[in-house]
């Protein structure tokens, strides 16, 4: 009996070690995140139609729904028609070009019945110059004359002064507004390095106290290491970003990303995700598709995205095979391809991230290993999981050239019986010689 009772003390012990590792929700680690752009993901650009893309989209393996800003727009300096998710006029109140409030909560209601967990893209760093908010004394910044500021060539919104504390209350409120009465799980901060630290350190201890499980994404990675100290969860990877694009137009090279790896290791603590993608709402509409930018190679670098450390993230349109760069400020209609190749791709690397524990998110996931090659052209990684009933082991060979590419790789003590990606059975040997397509890869799992 005492050995009993001992065991079950053990069992709870390691249980509460356990969880105290964990730094992020645990519906997290395995999760893959997609952008959502309510104004472009259907012909009617509302969240009632929107609802009858979610299933296609749990379908494909997707976890997490960041939705971009649904707040009303300013109108005096609005860009374009329509105007930009970015300039808020109001936080607590839905933009009517995508529907009600009912409307939202019913998507909201729809999406969390499916199993995702939704996020709201939140605009901190400034409202639109005809926000209510102008008229309180101090809380946007004004220049000698009085006039509202603005930043870069963002001439239709105003920065917000978070020296006012009034105005730093009044936003933690709205943030709690979302949660607590709407009950979104978590929040994308737009431009996050541009508002105090000291803030989102303050604003997020406090949501979590009543939302523990909540989910957070900076966009930002210069100041990664002290957003996600305590205030994120996750960090844009906007250097591996340009770098992929780099690779892909013969710029950089396999020694670029592996000098990456190597840096971001010791720059950016160990337990932050940092978010991998090759497109998103910005590059799509300034920078080009992602066909434009990487050609042949997109394919590679998706499953890349996968591959190394972080969570990769898909934005609209990826999975339906748009082509072209969406309109920011107008209604615009992503290219539909019901043949679309690539879809499916990403459901096979979704369901991969979620049965294979060497993949997942730090750190609860494995680090990744360079695997020696006898070819500069090639990356090759070995992530590798110890478990208690065996380990997760991941290898991945990739080109990440325009030309057929011969490798001999040492998997000396990785060597063994594997499953490739493609679904056969194959056995890897400790000194092991492919043939890889241009811009080809192979993934194998154990």
């Amino acid at each position: 009996m005492r050995k009993t009772i001992f065991f079950v003390m053990a069992l709870v012990l390691m249980s509460c070690a356990k969880q105290a590792e964990m730094r992020h929700p645990s519906w997290a680690y395995d999760a893959t995140i997609y952008e959502l752009n309510t104004r472009q993901l259907t012909d009617e650009g509302t969240f009632r139609a929107a609802e009858a893309v979610l299933p296609q989209l749990s379908a494909n393996g997707i976890d997490i729904l960041w939705v971009m800003p649904c707040q009303p727009i300013g109108v005096i300096t609005r860009k374009g028609t329509l105007g930009s998710y970015y300039s808020v006029i109001d936080y607590c109140a839905i933009n009517p070009e995508f529907g009600t409030r009912e409307d939202f909560e019913h998507f909201l209601a729809e999406a969390h019945r499916q199993g995702f967990k939704v996020i709201l893209d939140w605009v901190a760093n400034h409202t639109a110059p005809d926000s209510e908010w102008t008229k309180n004394e101090g809380w946007h910044y004004r220049d000698s004359l009085g006039n509202l500021m603005v930043q870069y060539d963002w001439t239709d919104i105003s920065k917000l002064n978070y020296n006012n504390q009034d105005m730093r209350d009044e936003m933690l409120r709205c943030m709690h507004w979302w949660m607590d009465t709407i009950g979104i799980d978590g929040f994308r901060c737009d431009v996050a390095g541009e508002v105090p630290t000291d803030f989102w350190n303050w604003a997020m201890a406090d949501l979590r106290q009543t939302h523990p499980k909540m989910f957070t994404l900076a966009e930002d990675e210069d100041k990664a290491q002290e957003l996600t100290e305590t205030a994120f969860d996750m960090y844009y990877g906007w250097t591996l970003h340009h770098l992929m694009n780099d690779v892909a137009q013969g710029k950089k090279s396999v020694e670029d990303l592996w000098a990456y790896f190597a840096k971001a290791d010791t720059t950016i603590r160990p337990e932050a995700i940092r978010m991998n993608f090759i497109t998103n709402h910005d590059e799509n509409s300034w920078n080009g598709t992602e066909q434009e930018r990487m050609g042949d190679a997109v394919p590679l670098f998706q499953a890349f995205c996968y591959v190394v450390p972080g969570m990769p993230m898909i934005y609209t349109g990826q999975l339906s095979g748009n082509h072209h760069r969406l309109e920011f400020f107008e209604k615009d209609q992503i290219d539909r391809d019901e043949a679309f190749a690539q879809a499916d791709l990403y459901k096979r690397l979704n369901a991969l991230r979620a049965r294979n524990k060497a993949l997942f998110s730090p750190e609860a996931g494995a680090p990744m290993v360079r695997v020696a090659a006898d070819n500069d052209k090639v990356f090759a990684c070995v992530r590798h999981k110890d478990g208690r009933f065996g380990g997760n082991t991941v290898v991945a060979v990739m080109n990440m050239s325009g030309e057929e590419q011969t490798v001999t790789l040492d998997l000396a003590g990785y060597e063994g019986k594997y499953r490739c990606f493609c679904g056969k059975k194959h056995r890897l040997e400790a000194s092991q010689t492919f043939t890889l397509k241009p811009w080809g890869f192979k993934i194998f799992e154990q």
